[in-house]
């Protein structure tokens, strides 16, 4: 690709667009974009050949030193604000152009590893999520209306990435398979007991109870989920197999053949993990099995970005791979399938964004303008996130025996559970028996 910086236009200050335009200059690396500064001047960086072809306008001086001061969260503090708007192209071309440009700007840093340390030190302190903040920290987000998400969500309000085959036609499809991909993954039995943290608004232990007749736990922070699961339970008729309870998951008690937690962990904060794997193996059955379903980056332990830290999910951390694997192997834990879902999210994003769209008259009389700004941004940015950066979904299926679980993934795709004991059942069954120390 050519780079260039082109100043258009004649008698223009260069200094018009200081100190914004050195940040640009570096940084647009795809695509071409022009800025037109407060005073009415234009200047173009990029690409002049390249895709997506963006124009932007900055509308106080104020808003060019906080792009340059800080361009990760105030690009989209400027979007929200009005201090930037669109006037060529999409929000979602504006964000391509950032997140591929930041990528490729920033690994390029000499400074990108000591940067990456000192952001993931701060943060780590910075997302404690000691039990009284977790549970303000989730209001913030999920007590903001139901009325809200039944515009955004599938029928059953699944509020996490659906699961997205060639078939899948819809959002309400998507969380449907995602629910029956992890029940498979459970290998559930009638009559077994079930603990789902962060059960949402209770669309996944119904269906669990539902279509494979177990007893489900559900656990939840937000008022709102729980009042709305309680009822849903009621109205279904499954009140005596599913109950839920407004209560952090550090604070439960009992003994589970099956964990489930889809969407939660996200929220725990990388201080906690070792703690929330304590709790999954201490309330785990020997012979049981648990899923955890998250948001994950493929590389780079950090912080999460500062903006979606600030305005939407605060308290919040992205693991990685090299910090799960860790705390999963001292908390004695085997894990026993790991499963990326890899472009899933962009597509529920990008669903969710639809909905979002065609009712965004709605929502701003439900709200205002500003907040539309905000939910636009975090959409779309978040499924730039999972388009052109690092983020991804793990699913990580775990055990306290080495056979708990059959030893092929046929099960996944065949709907049997069931798994051949050859000659050696006698020594498989003698694991399930004595592999269920806990490693320190």
């Amino acid at each position: 690709m050519v780079f260039s910086v082109v100043v258009a236009g004649k008698g223009i200050d260069a200094l018009s667009l200081f100190p914004l335009d050195r940040v640009l200059a570096k940084r647009v690396r795809a695509g071409r974009l022009a800025v037109i500064d407060p005073g009415g001047m234009r200047h173009d960086f990029g690409d002049p050949l390249a895709d997506p072809d963006v124009v932007i306008r900055l509308h106080s001086p104020r808003v060019l030193w906080d792009l340059a001061r800080h361009p990760s969260l105030q690009l989209g503090e400027a979007y929200v604000d009005g201090g930037l708007t669109i006037e060529r192209g999409t929000l979602r071309d504006l964000l391509r152009i950032a997140l591929v440009s930041q990528d490729q700007a920033i690994r390029e840093s000499r400074f990108y590893g000591v940067l990456r340390k000192l952001g993931t030190l701060y943060h780590a302190k910075a997302a404690t999520n000691l039990i009284g903040h977790a549970e303000r920290n989730v209001r913030h987000h999920y007590d903001i209306g139901q009325a809200f998400y039944r515009l955004l969500l599938d029928r059953d309000m699944q509020y996490s990435c659906g699961y997205w085959r060639e078939s899948t036609k819809s959002l309400d499809q998507a969380q449907t398979e995602k629910k029956r991909h992890i029940a498979r993954k459970l290998l559930l039995k009638p009559g077994m007991e079930v603990l789902e943290i962060g059960s949402g608004w209770g669309g996944l232990a119904l269906q669990l109870a539902r279509e494979h007749d177990v007893n489900v736990t559900g656990l939840t922070l937000s008022r709102d989920q729980y009042e709305t699961s309680v009822r849903r339970a009621e109205d279904a008729g499954l009140q005596d197999k599913v109950r839920f309870k407004l209560l952090d998951y550090r604070l439960v008690d009992g003994s589970y053949d099956r964990i489930v937690s889809v969407g939660m962990f996200e929220h725990v904060g990388r201080p906690s993990f070792g703690k929330f794997f304590g709790q999954v193996h201490r309330l785990l059955k020997d012979d049981g099995i648990a899923l955890i379903h998250t948001i994950a980056k493929m590389w780079d332990p950090g912080p999460t970005n500062p903006w979606i830290r600030t305005y939407i999910f605060p308290g919040g951390h992205i693991p990685t791979l090299s910090e799960l694997a860790p705390v999963v192997e001292r908390s004695g834990l085997w894990l026993t399938d790991m499963e990326n879902l890899r472009l899933h999210y962009a597509f529920t994003l990008n669903a969710w964004n639809e909905r979002f769209q065609q009712h965004r008259a709605q929502v701003s009389r439900m709200f205002d303008e500003r907040f539309c700004r905000m939910w636009e941004f975090y959409l779309q940015g978040c499924e730039a996130g999972f388009r052109y950066q690092e983020l991804c979904v793990f699913q990580m299926q775990l055990a306290k025996t080495i056979a708990a679980v059959p030893i092929t993934r046929d099960y996944l795709y065949t709907g049997s559970p069931a798994f051949v004991q050859n000659e050696n059942s006698d020594n498989v069954l003698q694991l399930r028996s004595t592999d269920t120390r806990r490693r320190r």
